[in-house]
């Protein structure tokens, strides 16, 4: 008992702080489990009665809240553990509260910026400007939403690269995957090719791929008519609306059945090389 006592005494300190250690981290992990549970009962039990836009917002949102209440736990546990330990070491945490306190109001003008990028990481939450897995446009950050804080926004492109977007800094917002998304294809002919067969060609082809792909496009693809005309070509415009995640793939495999129409049509092309546009 008298050991038992001593090895108390002596190492009362050290044993405190490990198991403050250790409870914090157990405390985060049970409350980072809990909110991964509630998003993903929330996920499962949208309303199958729901549109599919409908339902990818609200997996979006969900997920982008859950991001946030992750980053909001592992951050107050963090201070809730440092001060129980200050407080174990005998140093007096009140006291440098008050004294973070006079330092805070001398270096507030400096943070404007950062309550600048919580006021708008608070705001792009509320307003559902965008969320986990949508397709963005954030100016110079273009990708796939991976995790939204309160402070930064992190972005994927397509090449890979992982871009840190603070919330202050985003003055707009282009959403490529909210409601639906639209391929515009423009082709250009030869002069002499007949409009109506051309027609007639990229509408054909375009509707070859509406079995494999039934769940990704939203009506029939449209040919609005002539785009361009010049003294050797003309061009017609081909559009599609789709689901607002697959406009890249729903293109290719949309040029890949029009160069597959007009070869077995035996039309040509014009030979002035020509942009295709994809929206």
């Amino acid at each position: 008992m008298e050991m038992l006592t001593k090895f108390w005494t002596d190492g009362h300190t050290p044993i405190v702080i490990v198991l403050i250690l250790v409870g914090g981290v157990i405390a985060r992990a049970i409350l980072l489990a809990s909110v991964k549970r509630i998003v993903k009962r929330v996920v499962d039990g949208v309303s199958s009665e729901s549109s599919p836009l409908a339902k990818a917002r609200v997996v979006a949102r969900t997920n982008t809240i859950g991001s946030v209440l992750g980053n909001l736990i592992t951050w107050s546990i963090t201070v809730a553990v440092i001060s129980a330990i200050l407080s174990e070491l005998g140093i007096a945490v009140g006291a440098i509260i008050a004294g973070a306190g006079i330092l805070g109001a001398a270096v507030g003008f400096g943070a404007q910026s950062l309550v600048r990028d919580l006021i708008s990481g608070l705001f792009i939450l509320f307003e559902d400007q965008f969320g986990v897995g949508d397709s963005v446009d954030l100016g110079e950050a273009n990708g796939i939403i991976e995790e939204v804080g309160l402070r930064v926004t992190q972005v994927r492109d397509v090449e890979g690269t992982l871009w840190y977007v603070r919330n202050g800094e985003i003055v707009r917002v282009g959403n490529k995957s909210q409601g639906w998304s639209r391929v515009v294809l423009d082709i250009a002919f030869d002069y002499g090719v007949s409009v109506a067969k051309a027609t007639e060609v990229v509408e054909k082809a375009a509707a070859t791929i509406k079995k494999s792909h039934a769940d990704e496009l939203i009506g029939d693809p449209e040919v609005w008519g002539i785009q361009n005309v010049t003294g050797d070509q003309f061009v017609l415009r081909l559009v599609q609306q789709v689901t607002p995640k697959s406009p890249d793939a729903i293109a290719r495999e949309l040029r890949n059945a029009i160069k597959h129409g007009v070869d077995k049509a035996k039309l040509q092309l014009a030979s002035e090389a020509t942009q295709i546009f994809v929206k």
